[in-house]
């Protein structure tokens, strides 16, 4: 996947863990652990901007983006027959 969580390394230099992180911001462990490995579908934005407010950053600072020419593909393209 193109898209990657780059929340770990905001974690190490805010001195956090991702356990006092999910208290604080309100998530389950078990959330937070899907969202640092990146097997989630998605996050609400809501969600997004208390880690944000929490680990005093921008949503850029927890996400990457490494192209990939499937993300080029029409969206009628992933449409199954």
């Amino acid at each position: 996947m193109p898209i990657r969580i780059t929340l770990d390394a905001m974690l190490a230099r805010r001195g956090m863990t991702a356990r006092e992180l999910a208290a604080t911001v309100g998530i389950s462990e078990t959330q937070m652990s899907l969202f640092r490995s990146g097997k989630v579908k998605g996050i609400r934005f809501r969600t997004l901007a208390k880690l944000c407010a929490v680990l005093e950053c921008v949503p850029g600072d927890l996400l990457d983006y490494d192209l990939s020419a499937e993300d080029l593909r029409g969206a009628d393209e992933d449409a199954e027959p």
